[in-house]
């Protein structure tokens, strides 16, 4: 059974989440929330795999709220669920921890899936939202003088393509090298991080905000 907090300050939207994901077979929704706030205090009482987040709330925002969840429940993952996919609101909300985002046009399938995917440890981005974080990592030069535990520049966008949700054979195809070099990249990614599988990987990088 996966169990689903649902904040939306909206209460159409909010009713309308909670009986969509409600009819879902093994889930439950064991709880929804007005407000960030009212969220990290559900999330903390309930204990649940997943939180679908809203962004813009009153008392606290969804990236605020999304930062005290993950940080206090590190087995809560966060889909984010919004109207906004600007710049301003998604890298925020991915370097506070969220696992997926999806706009609210997103369909039933897609939010079933995107909740199945961050449930069990991976991520899920809109494939829009996908796109735009694989240009991002593209046009990027980092700077060697700031990269964590030795990583390269190369290891680096590896591992933001990686956060993004990208398969090997998808991180070869943007980077245009060989899958056998994306492999090398991943297990020196691993080496160096402590990560044992790519979820940890992806936790890493929020973490020291490699997205």
């Amino acid at each position: 059974m996966i169990r689903v907090v649902i904040a939306d300050d909206q209460r159409v939207v909010r009713d309308g989440l909670t009986m969509l994901v409600g009819l879902i077979d093994d889930f439950e929704v064991v709880g929804a929330a007005s407000d960030g706030a009212e969220a990290v205090d559900l999330a903390r009482d309930t204990r649940p795999d997943v939180v679908l987040m809203d962004l813009r709330m009153p008392e606290m925002d969804g990236t605020e709220a999304t930062h005290q969840i993950r940080s206090s429940l590190p087995e809560t993952q966060v889909l984010v669920l919004t109207t906004y996919a600007d710049d301003e609101s998604l890298f925020p909300a991915l370097q506070a921890g969220a696992s997926g985002y999806l706009t609210k046009d997103a369909s039933a399938e897609e939010i079933e899936s995107a909740i199945r995917a961050v449930a069990s440890g991976r991520t899920h981005l809109d494939p829009a939202i996908q796109q735009r974080l694989i240009a991002a990592v593209v046009d990027a030069t980092p700077d060697e003088h700031i990269l964590p535990d030795d990583l390269t520049s190369r290891e680096v966008e590896v591992l933001k393509l990686i956060a993004a949700g990208l398969s090997n054979a998808e991180i070869a195809t943007a980077l245009v090298v060989s899958g056998a070099t994306v492999k090398t990249h991943v297990n020196h990614i691993f080496a160096k991080t402590g990560a044992r599988d790519r979820a940890q990987a992806v936790r890493y990088a929020y973490q020291r905000g490699i997205t």
